[in-house]
């Protein structure tokens, strides 16, 4: 505190603390509604605006959502939403679900290899891995070629491209954040209300259904609505897996409106409006049911003992379960991506095809300086949106946990985007860059600004979390030390929050690099990012280089990541000394 005694030996008035905290409070509120508001503005005016084939106005109109509301298309694609939504949320909660019971609550064998399959698949982008699903149960892949060997018939098991195929990938793909959230979930449960149900008579099954999985109750429901919305609003694997069968939902409906020509903006903005507006109940109703967690507490104090839970002769269940997983969620789909890497074309896994192995996609993706500039993008445009948006949350997230002016409105602000679908957000920011008076749209630049609004409300999550757990005592000695509003947060609050900003930070990185939708949307033919040179490789049927540049990305995600933590847990040690 040297020198912060050096600023003032008696100390700032409270009168003045105060002004400098609503000035603070006031410009953040001012910069997150600059952010937030004009995309969600120009969206909407689209939708009742009537455009020429230049894109000019032609004045205001409801033709728009009258087309949308009387369109055959819409009911059609609803519903496969809908359908799609329901389904692929139950399978990521059965598998996940049970998975995390498993392993948190039993003394189950192998439950290393469920961390490990949640891990590299958390950090393997959502394109590579659906990729990897196309062939496993596509007419080369190994299930379909093993049926007509084992048949003789010349017809397929399994067509992936159809609303069953777009389930199945869609529950794997987000079984493994399941598992994660819910171990955190019954990890804390209270093991003696399962023993004492035991103790009563009661059966293995009837236990985890009636004590294990009703303590759970509220945390599954919600995070059942949350991960019913980030299906509704998904992308890749309808695009990827729908769109080849004929198969639309709400988002490719929004994606086909903006690419056909001219840009059927005005119908795709409606729709997009109409999505946001369903969106934005289901996140509602996911906030009640959150809310509600405190009545099925289960840790009371000086019982709470988190013993295992006992599966004596099921023992063997368990691990195939969690072996099963390993297989199905990390192994075969790996496995897969790793064959079309070293095959020069798409074929069946056979003994004969080893003759045809070879390193050529891996070489050209190496010694090509297109896929470096790929990787540079990618790099500049993730590690600048998670700084940027670690800044505003740093200070706005003070802001609202010391309730200084326009704390609630920019919570608020900031939460705002997460009622947007990337694709719709993508779609409001193109608008906004199409009237913008600098040559933005097509850049990194305006990438990078539909980023930074799309992952505020996570950053936020991480800032406002840490800065409730420092005690407003240390601000208070800083300030009778002479330090102002800004140095306070920047010379006391950041240094102990930097645990807090390193994760947000690697958080956000790692999930921008993964991004689809919105870049596809905003990128030109000069600033594309890895996710959407690996859609346009696949859509022109180059899917040997999409496996190896994605499997070559996935690698340096790993390095940089493991390379991150490691100096930001050194500064953190220097910092707590």
């Amino acid at each position: 505190m040297t020198d912060l005694t050096s600023s003032g030996a008696h100390g700032r008035p409270k009168r003045l603390r105060a002004r400098e905290g609503n000035l603070l409070g006031t410009s953040m509120a001012l910069i997150v509604a600059i952010l937030v508001l004009p995309p969600v503005w120009f969206l909407f005016k689209a939708s009742i605006t009537k455009l020429n084939a230049g894109l000019s106005s032609d004045g205001l109109t409801w033709d728009n959502y009258l087309r949308l509301f009387t369109s055959e298309a819409l009911l059609g694609s609803l519903m496969n939403s809908v359908i799609f939504a329901v389904f692929a949320t139950l399978v990521s909660l059965v598998v996940g679900g049970i998975l995390a019971w498993l392993v948190v609550r039993t003394d189950t064998p192998f439950k290393g290899l469920a961390f490990v399959t949640t891990i590299v698949s958390l950090g393997t982008p959502y394109i590579l891995y659906v990729t990897g699903w196309l062939y496993l149960l596509g007419r080369s892949g190994p299930i379909n070629v093993t049926w007509k060997l084992i048949t003789g018939r010349m017809d397929n098991l399994f067509d992936v491209n159809s609303l069953l195929g777009m389930i199945a990938i869609e529950g794997f793909l987000w079984s493994p954040l399941v598992f994660l959230l819910l171990s955190a979930t019954f990890r804390t449960a209270n093991a003696e209300m399962e023993e004492a149900a035991r103790m009563s008579g009661a059966s293995v099954s009837s236990t985890i259904w009636r004590i294990s999985f009703r303590l759970a109750f509220p945390a599954i429901a919600a995070l059942a609505i949350f991960v019913f919305v980030r299906n509704l609003e998904s992308f890749e694997v309808p695009a990827l897996v729908g769109m080849p069968g004929g198969i639309d939902v709400l988002t490719t409906q929004i994606y086909e409106g903006v690419q056909r020509m001219p840009p059927d903006i005005g119908y795709a903005s409606a729709y997009s409006v109409a999505m946001i507006c369903c969106i934005a109940v289901l996140l509602y109703f996911y906030g009640k049911i959150s809310s509600a967690a405190e009545r099925y507490a289960g840790i009371t104090g000086k019982g709470y003992r988190p013993r295992l839970f006992k599966l004596g002769r099921y023992r063997w269940l368990g691990a195939a379960i969690v072996l099963a997983n390993f297989v199905i969620v990390l192994l075969l789909p790996l496995a897969a991506i790793l064959w079309m890497a070293l095959t020069p074309f798409v074929q069946p896994m056979r003994l004969a095809s080893l003759r045809y192995v070879s390193l050529k996609h891996f070489e050209n993706v190496l010694g090509q300086s297109y896929y470096h500039g790929l990787f540079l993008n990618t790099v500049i445009v993730a590690a600048g949106t998670a700084t940027v948006v670690m800044l505003l949350t740093l200070f706005t997230g003070w802001v609202v946990a010391r309730r200084k002016a326009f704390g609630k409105t920019s919570e608020q602000l900031v939460t705002m985007p997460l009622v947007f679908p990337g694709l719709v957000l993508g779609l409001a920011v193109l608008q906004l860059a199409l009237v913008f008076p600098l040559p933005v749209y097509g850049t990194l630049w305006i990438i990078s600004f539909g980023f930074i609004i799309r992952y505020m409300p996570y950053g936020m999550r991480y800032s406002f979390a840490g800065i409730m757990q420092i005690h407003q005592e240390l601000e208070q000695a800083a300030s009778v030390a002479g330090a102002n509003t800004f140095e306070i947060i920047w010379r006391v609050v950041t240094p102990l929050l930097l645990p807090a900003l390193a994760s947000g930070w690697l958080f956000i990185f790692l999930i921008a690099t993964k991004e689809m939708s919105m870049p596809l949307l905003l990128s030109g033919p000069g600033a594309q990012t890895i996710p959407v040179a690996m859609f346009d490789l696949w859509s022109s049927g180059q899917s040997g280089e999409v496996a190896a540049l994605g499997l070559i990305w996935a690698t340096l995600m790993t390095i940089l990541s493991c390379a991150f933590y490691l100096m930001t847990r050194r500064a953190s040690a220097k910092t707590f000394g």
